[in-house]
């Protein structure tokens, strides 16, 4: 069973940034398609950034420019830097895993991942 774990949330003025980490249990992170997605209060849970296995990485248009997913195999963790943070990013994060293919079924679609972190929360102030 894939175990997931989220933390890095906070609560930051609008124009900050925040790291956030999600540690895999087991070797996944480089075998799996490893997705962030949000949710926030009344909203439908969207995708926000995935990185296949082989690496390429892929965006909400929300979120280009801004966001950089990355992984550290090593450490079995996933990332998520977020900088110019804006009030709409307000939200719950959540570190997800799918089979390879997922990155391309498409990898915004939470129906693609079988693993689920808890989430840790994002609050920006204006």
């Amino acid at each position: 069973q894939v175990q997931l774990v989220e933390s890095g949330g906070g609560s930051v003025p609008a124009g900050e940034s925040l790291r956030l980490s999600c540690v895999a249990s087991g070797y996944i992170v480089n075998t799996r398609c490893m997705a962030w997605f949000r949710q926030a209060p009344q909203k439908e849970r969207e995708g926000v950034a995935s990185i296949s296995s082989l690496g390429t990485e892929f965006y909400a248009d929300s979120v280009k420019g801004r966001f950089t997913i990355s992984k550290d195999s090593a450490k079995n963790t996933l990332y998520l830097q977020l900088n110019s943070l804006k009030p709409d990013d307000t939200a719950n994060y959540y570190c997800a895993a799918g089979p390879s293919h997922s990155c391309r079924a498409p990898w915004s679609s939470r129906l693609n991942y079988a693993f689920w972190g808890q989430g840790t929360q994002v609050t920006v102030s204006s």
